[in-house]
Formats: structure tokens, sequence, C-alpha cells
């Protein structure tokens, strides 16, 4: 069997290894490049085009995204792909690997825009009221997701964050975080008097017991003692949202877009909430001025008697 020329693999190999060292991109990310650029090589293999990074042009991407967009595709996935796609051909223009960047003008369909699941307050503090409940039993397991949750609903912390936290990274006498967010910058996020209060149960009651003999620096501990996972976090929010009404996913985000939303409605600036988040541009947080603009919408249309 003919094995087709490597040097558009090869290059998509190396322009991964720069996004992995030179930007600090995580491992999620960069598997989410490699399967994007992935589906590109095999449609110019299949395609019969000459692998090679110097001959890509327009016209080909054109093609790809059409190929793919022929596939039922959501718009919003092509939309990631064709991004993956611009910050590759950049990369050849940029190293000299391509005579210019080819996908400079390349557009993909609009990504439909979904407005996040967010929860009311009265449903953050339902579920916040039971878990507490459990932790009085000092339990530690019990406390510690009681110290995860109101931490992940107080600094709107990503998920990736949270397992990531060290017992370094809290400051308890100034109520605040350091959290190692995407392309590894770091941020100091504060957090309220709910969550000092789980944090400092768990802390006494909580992760002595689960730690037992062993050490390890993880400030939220599994069942074994080691750093709790992703996958477990993932679970446990699935598990607590799945009796709570609401449509769009039931991950740990909830707590980070419902964080975000409830800032705004309480008259925080969108830069300081964009700063607590550490979102990179300010565009990625205006969206929960439209979560705002919507409730508020509801609201109305629910209580005025001429809406």
């Amino acid at each position: 069997m003919h094995e087709p020329t490597t040097a558009l693999r090869e290059a998509i190999a190396l322009y991964l290894r720069a996004v992995e060292l030179e930007r600090g991109a995580s491992a999620h990310t960069v598997r989410a490049y490699a399967g994007d650029l992935e589906t590109f090589a095999a449609f110019v293999e299949q395609r019969g085009a000459e692998p090679d990074p110097a001959l890509i042009d327009l016209e080909l991407l054109r093609e790809w995204v059409w190929s793919q967009s022929d596939t039922g595709l959501a718009a919003s996935t092509l939309a990631r792909r064709a991004s993956t796609l611009r910050g590759f051909t950049a990369w050849l223009a940029r190293t000299g690997r391509a005579p210019a960047d080819a996908a400079a003008r390349l557009r993909a369909p609009r990504p439909d825009r979904h407005l996040p699941r967010v929860l009311s307050r009265a449903h953050v503090d339902a579920l916040l009221d039971g878990l507490a409940a459990r932790a009085a039993t000092r339990d530690p397991l019990a406390l510690r997701d009681l110290a995860m949750i109101e931490l992940l609903y107080a600094s709107a912390l990503r998920v990736s964050e949270l397992v990531g936290l060290d017992l370094g990274d809290v400051d308890a006498a100034r109520r605040v975080v350091r959290v190692l967010g995407k392309g590894a910058k770091e941020r100091v996020v504060p957090f309220g008097v709910p969550a000092a209060r789980s944090l400092a149960g768990y802390l006494e009651h909580g992760r002595p017991a689960l730690l037992g003999e062993r050490s390890d620096p993880a400030l939220f501990l599994g069942a074994r003692g080691a750093r709790e996972s992703t996958r477990a976090v993932y679970a446990l929010v699935a598990g607590l949202l799945a009796d709570h009404p609401g449509t769009g996913p039931s991950g740990p985000h909830t707590f980070r877009h419902t964080a975000a939303t409830h800032l705004l409605d309480g008259g925080a600036d969108l830069r300081a909430v964009q700063e607590i988040l550490g979102h990179a541009s300010l565009g990625t947080t205006q969206i929960y001025t439209h979560v705002s603009a919507e409730r508020l919408a509801s609201v109305y249309r629910t209580a005025h008697p001429r809406a």
C-alpha cells in the first residue's frame, strides 16, 4: 500500500508541539487541534492533492470547509475547525514553511449562538443547602463536595482550575485563591464568607481523613487520597443538577456561567467579571450580558401587566 507524503503531517506535528511549548496550551486544547488538523490532512490525501504545506491555498481550504459542512457538522464545530486551520496556516507563513497565509480570508458558517445554562439564585441556594446538610454529618466526602461547589460558584472557576489547586494556592486570611488558567496564565480570584467557611470545615475535618498517612499538595482529594479528577467533579455536578430544571449541559461550567451572570445581575463591572473569569477577550465575557438581558426580559414578560 502506497504511503502518502508526510510533509503535511510533519508540519502539523511541529505546529502542535509549538502550540504546547510556546503558547502553553493545555493537553485538551492540543488534542482538539490535533483532531481538527487530522481531518484536514485526511481530506488532502483523499482528494489526491500534494500534501505539501507550501501548496495549501484558499481554494483547497474552502473545498475542505464545504466537505465538512456536507457531513452535517454543526456550524459551531465548523467554525472551530476553520479557526484551527487559520492558526496553522498563519504559523506556516510565519515560520517560512508556506509563501503566504492561505487561510487569512477563510470564512466558516457563523456558529449558532446558544446562551449558556444558568441556575437561578433559588436553585443555587437549594443545591448548597442540600450539600451543607450532608456536610453537617462531617462525612469527609460530603465536606469536600460542599467546599468544591461553593468555590466553583464563588470564584467562577473552570473545573480544571479547581482540581489543579494546591493547599498553598488558598489565602484564607485574604479570602482569595491563586488560579492557573488557560495558557498557564495566573490570576488571583476572591471568594466569599460561605466558601471560606466550607473550606475551613473541609481542611479541618475532611481533607485529613481523606489524606490518611499519605502526602499530597492537592487541595481537593478523592476517596483514595489522591488529587480529585475532573471526571469525578463532572459526575458530582451532573448528579446535583439532575433534579433541577433547565436546558443545556449539566457540567461544572454551569456554576461558572451562573456566577458570571449573577455578578452582572448584581451590578458588577464587565471588565471586573472578565478578570475574575480569566478571559483574554472582553468579547468572550459579553455573552453574559446577553444572558442577563434574557433573564430580565423573562422577568418582565412574566410580571408586567402589559408585557
